[in-house]
């Protein structure tokens, strides 16, 4: 059971930022644009500690999670079942992402934070494939981590993490158990910065309000259906298809398997927190084996992050429609790429999409303080987006564990009972 429910609810982080929310939409209604520079820096504080943790996070979690894979043909083979499934549902879900933005457009029109009035950043993106291969290998990985160049940062990390895994045993061991704990230092660290989530929302939910006033949270609500449209089309069509084009398995048997992980998933917003349910659900519901399951499911819950994705990518683009930044096929190319390197590091902490979300708009050369006002205006709503984009990450971790399992010739895997049959 997840010890937060046991909590009294004004100790729950989500009615704290919902509290907050509430409260800094109040004060600047009230005080107006007067009281943005006595409670804005709130909020710029919040995001400069997010930011903070941006780079040690992605080193750690990616170089962790591929070292710990080992060697081995058989496990070079069980890896890259593993990993070309996750490239592939991940990919998927970042489409439908990007669809869904575009057909919507949530950010055509809006103002949040007085973002009409911001100067349009000057975009920077690759002019050709062979640029874009360039541009992700770095000539200096320090130079690239400080500036921070992240997708080299990310590509620099897959690799080191490879090389780690294929040294000989008691190096590799010492490799893995450094990275391992500085991972978990830096879970620690990121859990303790989102705690921090209440009154950074304040600060940046005055300054939206001081600003702009009401008007923003239209953009907000159609942003939130956005989010909510392409999981759902992502969790209900996407990877039941996989599961039937690729395992051959009924997917509603292997939903029905799966309850108890996604209500828990959906109460915790960590795949982390809910991967002990979940490996359980997976050996002895679904069928997989251990060999699979305890191979694939902790891997999937550092890199697997579908719905993370997903948000990454919609939640940049709308970020450019509310700029007034059309951003071209190659731009969108970019964030595309991006998003799905930078899912693979993103934490199986609550909110850590956002985290990572900067990494994106780096990408594509998205900042300045009224790309922070923004995004802190989506931190504000991403609660139950964050709490769906977790059942989204579970089930692709288990749909996937399910696939391979199927694909090494085990027989066992979401069975139908002999009324579903």
């Amino acid at each position: 059971m997840d010890n937060s429910q046991a909590q009294p609810w004004f100790r729950r982080l989500h009615w704290q930022i919902l509290v907050a929310m509430a409260l800094g939409t109040l004060v600047g209604l009230i005080g107006g644009e007067a009281v943005v520079p006595k409670i804005g820096w709130l909020g710029t504080l919040f995001i400069r500690l997010l930011k903070m943790v941006i780079v040690p996070l992605i080193l750690t979690s990616i170089i962790s999670g591929v070292a710990a894979v080992g060697g081995g043909r058989d496990l070079g083979r069980l890896f890259s079942k593993t990993m070309g499934y996750y490239v592939l549902s991940s990919t998927l879900a970042i489409l439908a992402g990007l669809v869904m933005v575009n057909l919507i457009r949530p950010g055509d029109g809006a103002n949040i934070a007085g973002s009409e009035r911001a100067a349009i950043p000057e975009l920077s993106t690759p002019s050709s494939p062979v640029e874009l291969i360039l541009g992700i290998v770095p000539e200096n990985v320090v130079a690239a981590a400080a500036k921070p160049d992240m997708l080299s940062v990310i590509f620099f990390s897959i690799l080191f993490g490879m090389s780690v895994a294929a040294l000989p045993e008691k190096p590799r061991s010492s490799l893995v158990g450094f990275f391992g704990a500085a991972f978990q230092a830096m879970m620690r660290l990121t859990s303790g910065v989102i705690r921090f989530a209440p009154i950074g929302v304040f600060g940046l939910i005055a300054r939206v309000v001081g600003t702009s006033g009401l008007e923003s949270f239209r953009a907000l609500a159609l942003y939130m259906m956005t989010i909510f449209f392409g999981l759902t089309f992502h969790l209900f069509v996407t990877l039941p298809l996989l599961l039937l084009v690729l395992g051959r398995i009924r997917p509603w048997v292997h939903f029905k398997n799966m309850a108890e992980p996604l209500a828990m998933a959906f109460s915790t917003s960590s795949s982390g927190a809910t991967l002990p349910v979940t490996l359980g659900a997976v050996e002895n519901k679904v069928g997989v084996s251990n060999r699979i399951s305890s191979f694939v499911l902790p891997m999937g819950a550092t890199v697997n992050m579908d719905g993370t994705a997903l948000y990454e990518c919609a939640g940049v683009l709308f970020i450019a429609q509310i700029l007034g930044v059309d951003l071209s096929l190659g731009a969108q190319l970019v964030v595309v790429i991006t998003a799905l390197l930078a899912s693979i590091g993103a934490a199986a902490v609550p909110s850590a999409g956002l985290v990572i979300i900067f990494i994106v708009l780096e990408a594509v050369n998205l900042r300045g303080p009224e790309v922070e006002a923004i995004v802190g205006a989506m931190l504000a709503v991403d609660r139950p987006l964050d709490m769906y984009r977790t059942v989204v990450n579970v089930f692709s971790d288990s749909a996937g564990a399910a696939i391979i399992a199927r694909s090494e010739g085990e027989t066992g895997v979401d069975l139908p009972t002999p009324k579903e049959a």
